[in-house]
């Protein structure tokens, strides 16, 4: 009985959070309750539900996985309203990541077998290399080889030179 009130604590914490986060976020217009500002918290509470699904019966651990992925992508889709979705281009490996937060769960909770967290690494590993790849990308529309490869140039040459005149007055 005591652990049914902690939990049910926690999810009136949570959702009270997110209430006011939300009413920081979107300001007065969140009190009118319109489907742009609510529908990230039907998506969040849930996965949280899933999430108490099994915490409240430790039964049915299968409830972890979407209970993960939803409660991710709740909060993916409270970002990308407060943001008025200018990142999601920057954002969509977050749908691999809230996969593997599912599994990973499913993982901890199930005796650790070796398959999902194979799956848990190369899930994370394609959402990490896909984020490197943007950033990768971003610096190469953002830089101007046009002045990039000149200074490179200069730069070596000057090493060059300098490395020259100080190991000739290092003979003396």
């Amino acid at each position: 009985m005591k652990k049914n009130n902690t939990l049910l604590g926690a999810l009136f914490i949570i959702i009270g959070g997110l209430l006011l986060s939300a009413k920081y976020l979107f300001g007065d217009s969140f009190i009118n309750l319109g489907p742009e500002d609510f529908w990230p918290m039907i998506i969040l509470l849930v996965g949280v539900a899933f999430e108490l699904a099994y915490y409240v019966s430790l039964k049915a651990p299968g409830f972890l996985v979407p209970g993960g992925i939803l409660t991710t992508y709740g909060f993916l889709f409270f970002f990308e309203a407060a943001t008025n979705f200018r990142f999601a281009e920057y954002t969509w490996p977050v749908y691999l990541i809230g996969v593997a937060v599912g599994l990973f769960q499913l993982y901890m909770h199930t005796g650790r077998p070796k398959g999902l967290l194979i799956a848990v690494s190369i899930i994370s590993g394609v959402a990490v290399l896909t984020y490197i790849v943007m950033l990768f990308r971003i610096f190469l529309s953002t830089v101007d080889f046009g002045m990039v490869i000149p200074a490179i140039l200069i730069v070596v040459g000057a090493l060059l030179v300098l490395g020259k005149r100080r190991v000739k007055s290092n003979s003396y």
